[in-house]
């Protein structure tokens, strides 16, 4: 009888740790809220500090000016104005986000990742031509596979958490998205920002036998700058 349940205890063991993992995300929080304070001295935790929550007010979880577009007149033609927990305190714990994303004529939204986050977006004004590439395939003789999809408004698009991702304006108007993240604080990895605008900038000979190109294109990539429209 004892043998079997620890075998029972075993199996349920496992299981729940293979659903942790299926499942990981944002953890759960464990007080209907926790919003954050930026003065935690020397405390270090996953997230942010708790503001006591006799302190807290309706202003810490309000966000105001999602309705002013974003100034999009740089390089890449777009803007992305954040509201994580950043800039809305209330999120903290809470495992959601929102952007929103602004996109002149041939704006683009350039190849990056969240690596904390699943990216929800909804067209409100413009065409947009959108796409993500999984990840590396387990047979090495297959290629990453893009998916894509031109989008007008009302059409909703899905990014996989972590996959890189694109939005392209290819319509002769402004565009307007709205997101939503998995995360209060997503994070965004740039691809081209940082593979070629490190700092300290990555040895040339790594990228010259990564992109197999001669040194001098590296060269001249790394003394390019490299906008950040977040």
């Amino acid at each position: 009888m004892k043998i079997v349940a620890l075998v029972s205890l075993t199996t349920i063991l496992v299981v729940a740790s293979f659903a942790t993992l299926g499942f990981a995300s944002d953890p759960s929080p464990l007080q209907d809220f926790c919003v954050a304070v930026n003065d935690a001295q020397s405390v270090f935790v996953n997230g942010k500090v708790c503001k006591n929550p006799n302190m807290v007010v309706a202003e810490d979880f309000l966000f105001r000016g999602l309705n002013k577009p974003g100034n999009t007149s740089n390089p890449l033609g777009s803007r992305v104005t954040p509201v994580n927990v950043n800039q809305l305190p209330g999120l903290n714990t809470l495992g959601i986000s929102a952007v929103r994303i602004d996109y002149a004529p041939n704006g683009l939204n350039p190849p990056h990742t969240h690596p904390r986050a699943t990216e929800i977006l909804v067209v409100l004004e413009g065409t947009l031509y959108v796409g993500f590439v999984t990840s590396n395939p387990a047979n090495p003789a297959l290629k990453n596979k893009l998916f894509t999809k031109y989008l007008y408004p009302g059409d909703v698009f899905v990014f996989p958490e972590g996959l890189i991702h694109f939005q392209f304006n290819v319509g002769k108007t402004n565009a307007v998205a709205f997101a939503g993240l998995s995360s209060q604080n997503p994070g965004v990895i740039t691809i081209a920002n940082a593979v070629f605008g490190s700092d300290p900038p990555i040895n040339p000979a790594v990228l010259t036998k990564a992109f197999q190109v001669e040194k001098n294109v590296i060269d001249y990539l790394q003394k390019e700058f490299w906008w950040n429209i977040d």
